[in-house]
């Protein structure tokens, strides 16, 4: 059994983060869900056992699901455990869901996972974005500029 200390335990803070969200996608509107999460699944993030590298949301009965989000099996589960990719509703209003849900039936618009976190109070978060996919052409121009900025950094740090 994996011995665990109080301190390992993350109570508010970033979980994980998808990084590459903003290079393959142009993120046009940002929101911060709530994710419905059995107790398992919860002791997991708290430990930081997450990835949402490939988690997108999709809608299925006038809800919206994260899929292909991969929250790690609890080391001390005992008799309960969850599936590690399952679908998990994410809490919005009414609004929200409703605007995203118009969004997401444009051609070319994708709802992508950009942060988990746990919030002051101790949730779960979930930010999440309507992006649309870019080009090769945009991804090289992305690539451009942020060599472009690394470069500037430097001489001005080397005249300092």
């Amino acid at each position: 059994m994996a011995k665990t200390k109080k301190s390992d335990f993350i109570s508010s803070g970033l979980v994980a983060q998808n990084r590459r969200a903003n290079f393959d996608y142009l993120i046009e509107e940002k929101y911060v869900a709530g994710l419905q999460l059995s107790g398992t699944e919860v002791k997991s993030l708290r430990l930081g056992h997450a990835n949402i590298t490939d988690a997108y949301g999709v809608e299925k009965n006038g809800e919206l699901y994260m899929s292909n989000m991969f929250i790690a099996e609890y080391a001390n589960k005992g008799y309960e455990s969850h599936i590690e990719k399952r679908d998990r509703k994410l809490l919005l209003k009414k609004k929200e869901i409703i605007d995203i849900i118009n969004s997401l039936n444009k051609k070319g618009t994708t709802l992508v996972a950009i942060r988990l976190f746990f919030n002051d109070k101790g949730r779960a978060k979930l930010e999440i974005g309507l992006g649309r996919g870019k080009k090769l052409y945009d991804k090289r121009e992305t690539t451009k500029e942020r060599d472009w900025n690394r470069e500037k950094q430097r001489i001005l740090n080397y005249k300092n």
